[in-house]
C-alpha cells in the first residue's frame, strides 16, 4: 500500500491505550497503523508521542461582545495560535445578538471563517433572542447546516434569558439532538454585589472577583441542571471555577443524567491574587466566572481526576491591553465597563501536559480524552476527529515529553499581546502539527496558509447509554 506521508517509531496514545506504531497517511486521512510502513516523505517519531490533535472548543474569535468589543483575533491568528499549542481544530462561537437572527448570525460568522482558518473549524451558537422564528425555524435550520450545539448565558444584561426561554431551547435542542451549553452565573447575585462593591467606590479590576461570589455560579448550576433533568435534555456547564458547581456536575453525572462539565486552565493555575496588581494591570486577569483561589485548583484537580469534567478548554477571550480593548472606556475605568477575558487558546495543552501529565495528575490517555476525544464525542465530530484510528482524519500532534519551554506572549502566536501564564515553565512540547496530513506547524514554523481549514458539519449528539432522567410530570398525553 503506497503512503503520502508515514509517521515513524512513535508511541501512539488515544483515550484508552497505548501502543507502538507507524501511521500512513494517504489523501488526508489514516490509512494505516502498523509495522515498517515506509513513504516519500516520512517524520521520525522515535521517543516522541503520536496522539490526535486538540480540538479546542471553548474560544471567542472574531466575535463581537453585546457591547460592541470585537476579540483581537480573527480566525488567521487564532488558528494559528491553536496550531502552536497543539490544536487541529476549533470551534468557537457565532454570537447571535438581540434584533438578529440565527440565519444571519450564522451567515455573519461565514464571511469572517471562510478563507481565513489554517484548521478546521465550526460553531457553537450563542442564543440571546429565542423568538418564536428562531425556535421554530432558524434553530432546526442551523442544526440542518451542521451546527449542533447551542449556547445560553444565565447572565450579562444584554445576553441573558429566563428561565422559561431557557426550556425552550433546551426542548428543541433535544428535539433536533443538539447539545446545549450554559453559562451559568446569577444575574442578580452579581448585580447585587456590584452595586455594593461600587457605592463604596470600590472599582480596581480586582474587585471584580468579588462582585462574582462563588454562589452565584452554585445557585446558578442548581437551576440549571433541574431545568436540563425536567426536560430531559443533554447539557454542559462551561468554565466550572468552583467545587460546590463541580460536586452538581458530579451528582448529576452519577444519578445518570445527561449533565457534563467544562473547565479551563485559569481556573488551575491563576488565582485572584493574580488580579490585585497595580493601576490597570490586574484587567489582564479579568475573567468570567473569575479567578478563586488554591484551595479551589487543589479541588478542581481532584475533579478531573474522578472524571467530572469531560474536557478542558481555553475559553479563549483575546483583548489587547489597550484602548481596542481591555482599556476602551479609559484607563481608569471600573471593572463594570472592562471586558471580561483573557487569551489562552496556545498555552491550554502545554499547560496540563505539563502540570498533568508531567506532575502525574494524568495519564496520557486521560490527557487525550480532555483535550481531544472527548470534545469530539461531545460535538459530533468522532471518528472523524479526536482518535487515531483508520478512516479517520489525520488530525495529529506529535509531542516531545522532554522538550523545555516559557510561556510568553512573544510565542502564543495571537494577538492579544500578552499572555496571563507569561513566565510559567513548562515541560513536554508539541513539535509538530498535522491538518488532514499537512503539516501546519513543525520545528516552530508555520507551513499551512489561512484557508487550509474547512467548515465541518457535525453530527447530531450521541448520550450513549447515559439513562437521562425521568420526570413524572412530563408524563401526560399531548
Amino acid at each position: 500500500m503506497s503512503f503520502d506521508l508515514v509517521i515513524k517509531g512513535g508511541t501512539c496514545v488515544t483515550a484508552s491505550e497505548m501502543f507502538e506504531a507507524d501511521i500512513g497517511i494517504q489523501d488526508g486521512q489514516i490509512a494505516a497503523l502498523g509495522t515498517d510502513l515506509s513513504a516519500p516523505d516520512e517524520i521520525d517519531a522515535r521517543d516522541k508521542f503520536v496522539m490526535p490533535g486538540g480540538i479546542e472548543a471553548h474560544a471567542h474569535i472574531a466575535q463581537n461582545s453585546a457591547t460592541g468589543g470585537m476579540t483581537a483575533d480573527d480566525y488567521t491568528s487564532g488558528s494559528i495560535s491553536a496550531a502552536f499549542g497543539g490544536n487541529t481544530c476549533i470551534i468557537p462561537f457565532a454570537a447571535q445578538h438581540r434584533g438578529m437572527g440565527v440565519t444571519e448570525t450564522l451567515d455573519l460568522y461565514d464571511s469572517r471563517a471562510q478563507g481565513a482558518s489554517v484548521l478546521d473549524y465550526s460553531y457553537h451558537l450563542i442564543v440571546s433572542d429565542p423568538t418564536e422564528k428562531v425556535l421554530t425555524e432558524e434553530l432546526p435550520a442551523a442544526f440542518k447546516r451542521g451546527i449542533t450545539s447551542f449556547k445560553l448565558f444565565m447572565t450579562y444584561d444584554k445576553m441573558l434569558i429566563n428561565d422559561a426561554q431557557f426550556l425552550d431551547v433546551l426542548s428543541v435542542a433535544k428535539e433536533h439532538g443538539a447539545l446545549t451549553m450554559v453559562h451559568a452565573e446569577n444575574a442578580g447575585m452579581i448585580k447585587w454585589m456590584t452595586d455594593r462593591l461600587l457605592a463604596h467606590g470600590l472599582t480596581a479590576p480586582k474587585y471584580h472577583a468579588l462582585s462574582h461570589p462563588a454562589l452565584a455560579e452554585e445557585e446558578a448550576i442548581h437551576r440549571a441542571i433541574c431545568m436540563a433533568k425536567l426536560v430531559d435534555a443533554p447539557l454542559l456547564i462551561v468554565h466550572v471555577s468552583t467545587p460546590e458547581g463541580a460536586a452538581l456536575v458530579q451528582n448529576a453525572r452519577a444519578a445518570g443524567a445527561t449533565i457534563y462539565g467544562e473547565t479551563c486552565p485559569q481556573y488551575l493555575f491563576l488565582t485572584r491574587e493574580d488580579m490585585d496588581k497595580p493601576g490597570m494591570e490586574g484587567a489582564a486577569f479579568m475573567c468570567s466566572p473569575p479567578l478563586r483561589d488554591k484551595a479551589t485548583q487543589d479541588s478542581l484537580w481532584q475533579h478531573i481526576q474522578a472524571g467530572t469534567f469531560d474536557v478542558v478548554s481555553s475559553d479563549h477571550s483575546p483583548y489587547c491591553m489597550d484602548e481596542t480593548g481591555k482599556l476602551a472606556n479609559g484607563p481608569d475605568a471600573p471593572f463594570t465597563v472592562i471586558a471580561n477575558g483573557m487569551p489562552g487558546i496556545g498555552a491550554r495543552l502545554p499547560l496540563l501536559f505539563s502540570e498533568g501529565v508531567g506532575k502525574g495528575r494524568l495519564t496520557l490517555p486521560e490527557f487525550v480524552a480532555l483535550s481531544s476525544t472527548n470534545a469530539a464525542r461531545l460535538y459530533g465530530l468522532l471518528p472523524q476527529k479526536g482518535t487515531l484510528a483508520i478512516g479517520a482524519d489525520a488530525d495529529i500532534v506529535i509531542w516531545d515529553p522532554a522538550a523545555k519551554g516559557v510561556i510568553s506572549a512573544q510565542n502564543q502566536h495571537d494577538n492579544a499581546g500578552y499572555s496571563p501564564f507569561e513566565g510559567w515553565e513548562v515541560t513536554g512540547l508539541p513539535i509538530t502539527t498535522l491538518s488532514r496530513g499537512m503539516r501546519v506547524v513543525e520545528q516552530g514554523a508555520l507551513h499551512a496558509k489561512a484557508g487550509h481549514g474547512q467548515f465541518l458539519v457535525r453530527a447530531k449528539f450521541d448520550a450513549g447509554s447515559r439513562k437521562g432522567t425521568a420526570v413524572p410530570e412530563q408524563n401526560f398525553d399531548l
